[in-house]
């Protein structure tokens, strides 16, 4: 009789329950894809403004809230200011959570150092928008703050005022950033991934449409070492890294189980 499935999916629970608990810290190399998305950042100047859009629904936060916090202490840590909002209604108040939260550890004040626009529906026309003056889009922020009455906002007008945009994305809506922002008004484009999304943005990077692409807990894994602070990230492929080889066990063990009674009931029939 075979092994009653509750008994395999204990097992899985255990060995991630196991990996997050005991943080083996597994190492993973860093792809290129990664390294050029932390260059790029990197190799802007202290005090400039980046862009960063909530371009997702909450299910996807377990693989997508790592990378899109990873890309935001970089950019805190370097001195970076940031404009949030969101593309995606389900998107907004996952991505204020994520600024205040992180802006908190590195004492970065709203206003000055950070703000959140919000949520805009039609996100065709508010990309476009955006590019000509981003008040007429944006007059309040999400607090209710009028921008333009913000440091930041104060000095940030359009695109020819951002550094960079980072789309952190589940679906879509990168190919809207490129296509209206990048192709119009040739400001920088950067795609936070889920992992299933990156073949369909790899012609974008290879024409230079965009300018990097990080994708999955994996990418969060890699931007987190190169930031040398592992985080949520690292303790999430630690425990998919353990789940794997647990499955990896059971199938060897069912494999051999099976060699074992084809065997015998050879041996009986002789």
């Amino acid at each position: 009789m075979g092994t009653p499935r509750r008994w395999i999916f204990a097992l899985v629970g255990l060995a991630a329950v196991a990996a997050l608990v005991l943080k083996p810290g597994l190492p993973a190399s860093v792809t290129q894809d990664t390294r050029s998305v932390y260059d790029l950042i990197e190799s802007l100047d202290s005090g400039a403004v980046v862009m960063i859009s909530f371009d997702h629904e909450a299910s996807s936060l377990p693989e997508v809230g790592p990378l899109g916090a990873a890309i935001v202490d970089h950019c805190f840590r370097r001195g970076i200011g940031i404009i949030g909002l969101a593309l995606f209604s389900e998107g907004t108040a996952a991505g204020y959570e994520l600024l205040g939260r992180r802006a908190s550890v590195f004492g970065r004040s709203y206003g000055s150092g950070w703000i959140y626009l919000g949520f805009r529906p039609q996100y065709t026309s508010a990309i476009l928008g955006m590019g000509e003056n981003i008040g007429d889009v944006f007059n309040l922020d999400y607090e209710g703050h009028a921008v333009t009455a913000t440091a930041l906002g104060s000095r940030v007008h359009s695109y020819n005022d951002i550094a960079l945009v980072v789309s952190v994305a589940d679906g879509s809506m990168p190919t809207y950033w490129v296509e209206y922002a990048q192709a119009r008004y040739q400001v920088k484009i950067v795609a936070a991934l889920t992992s299933v999304m990156v073949t369909s943005y790899l012609p974008y990077y290879e024409s230079k449409q965009l300018a990097g692409i990080v994708a999955g807990l994996r990418g969060a894994a890699e931007y987190e070492q190169l930031l040398g602070h592992p985080a949520a990230g690292c303790r999430g492929m630690d425990a998919q890294s353990a789940i794997h080889a647990l499955i990896a066990i059971l199938i060897i063990a069912g494999n051999v189980q099976g060699w074992r009674i084809r065997r015998s009931r050879g041996h009986g029939e002789a």
